[in-house]
């Protein structure tokens, strides 16, 4: 699993060409989120001292966040730029492209996983939609917005 979140994090295109295919990695992925959620939510808590309510709530956020942009992004990339995706691969690409976020366990490093993450979600769901750049730029940005929102109130119930 380190491996392949090594591979997602320096936007191995094959490797989310395969992730998109491979149903056997979904699991895997929700695993990966969950743990970088945790790592950020540590980070987190070391500015804000509340280490166990930004852990919990992050975890919770990031998963329920993870789920909503999947279908978000499938259903945008589907929808208005025909793209050729379906929940699961979704699922899994973005799932792996949230790894830039394990450097959030240290402080004041989480606008640089944001910026990374941003990236590594419009490379996944490029690849997951197979449409070019600028829908999964337009998919990223709708859906993120959409995603940001509802993980925020979730995130604000749980910590």
């Amino acid at each position: 699993m380190i491996e392949n979140a090594i591979r997602a994090a320096k936007l191995d295109l094959d490797f989310y060409n395969t992730v998109e295919k491979d149903t056997t990695l979904t699991g895997q992925a929700a695993i990966l989120v969950a743990i970088v959620s945790l790592l950020s939510g540590i980070g987190n808590g070391f500015v804000r001292g509340s280490f166990f309510g930004q852990a919990i709530g992050a975890v919770v956020a990031g998963l329920i966040g993870w789920v909503i942009a999947a279908w978000v992004m499938d259903w945008i990339g589907r929808t208005f730029f025909n793209g050729e995706s379906d929940f699961g691969q979704m699922q899994r690409v973005l799932g792996y492209a949230q790894a830039p976020r394990a450097i959030g366990i240290v402080p004041f490093l989480g606008w640089i996983a944001w910026i990374w993450t941003l990236i590594a979600t419009i490379v996944a769901v490029r690849e997951g939609q197979d449409f070019g750049t600028g829908p999964a730029v337009i998919t990223v940005v709708a859906g993120w917005v959409i995603t940001v929102i509802l993980s925020g109130i979730v995130y604000a119930i749980f910590t």
